[in-house]
């Protein structure tokens, strides 16, 4: 085993281990789609308090992209939604998702659409709403994800975009068994996915977890695969170069009082927790 595996691992045993879905759902504490349901207010408060819950949902259709289990995609029907439409990649989630929606009830509000983002084959014009939660950071054509939502949206509806920047200090997304912040600022790619092998080796759930985070290119390089490495500065890039019209945009910092850091050009892709925004499509 490499110097720089066992460093990370031992640096990782000096921070707690971070609630995790996964980990709750492995002790039997929580499902990974109950979890989701207890943090759909989290998603809504990223627009507060300029958008509300009527203003996102109300007797609206909502298509959620990268639902995952779509714990939240049934929570956004709690608040309002006429119909929940949730697309994600992952089978075993569809299984999941519409036995949580007929343990609430829901299960005439809510689809799951098991499939890529990019072609849903949804018809054109037909939500009101399109949510991107946690979704920019790790869908692999973001254009391509932003073009698709448009076009299924109708004149005038809206989307709502919420997504971690790269640099943020779990901007990894492997806190479920790597505590370290900013542990892929500090490490290599290679070090990044044996550590976290090593640290996954034989739970539950062992292959799931790297099924969903690694794969292998042309050349058999092993590469992080479920993020695109989204940063504020290509965020805005791609709302330049395709036009759109940003009607709504919010940089949240990691606490209060890193406010300041997160003003600053160089240092806010470490010190924002979350950028929000509205896109509307021209009526």
């Amino acid at each position: 085993m490499s110097f720089s595996v066992n460093l990370l691992k031992s640096i990782n045993k000096l921070f707690p281990p971070v609630e995790h879905p996964f980990n709750l759902q492995n002790e039997g504490k929580i499902t990974y789609a109950q979890w989701q349901y207890q943090w759909g207010e989290k998603t809504i408060e990223c627009f507060a308090p300029t958008f509300t819950a009527e203003d996102l949902f109300r007797d609206k259709s909502v298509l959620d992209m990268g639902c995952g289990a779509s714990g939240k995609s049934l929570y956004y029907i709690s608040r309002g939604a006429a119909h929940v439409t949730g697309v994600d990649v992952v089978p075993h989630y569809k299984t999941e998702a519409e036995a949580f929606a007929r343990e609430l009830g829901y299960e005439e509000r809510f689809t799951f659409l098991l499939g890529d983002a990019l072609n849903t084959t949804l018809p054109e014009n037909s939500f009101d709403v399109v949510i991107m939660n946690d979704f920019m950071e790790h869908i692999y054509d973001p254009e391509g994800a932003i073009r698709e939502a448009l076009r299924v949206l109708k004149p005038g509806g809206r989307i709502y975009v919420n997504f971690p920047p790269y640099f943020h200090p779990t901007g990894a997304h492997m806190s479920d068994v790597i505590g370290i912040p900013w542990v892929h600022m500090l490490f290599p790619e290679k070090t990044l996915i044996q550590a976290y092998k090593d640290l996954v080796c034989g739970l539950p759930d062992e292959q799931d977890r790297l099924s969903l985070r690694f794969s292998t290119d042309e050349q058999g390089r092993e590469y992080i695969s479920y993020l695109n490495k989204m940063t504020i500065r290509k965020f805005h890039a791609i709302v330049r170069d395709m036009n759109l019209n940003l009607a709504w945009y919010r940089e949240i910092p990691l606490r209060p009082y890193f406010a300041l850091f997160a003003k600053i050009p160089v240092l806010k892709e470490m010190f924002v927790k979350m950028c929000a925004c509205v896109i509307e499509k021209k009526a």
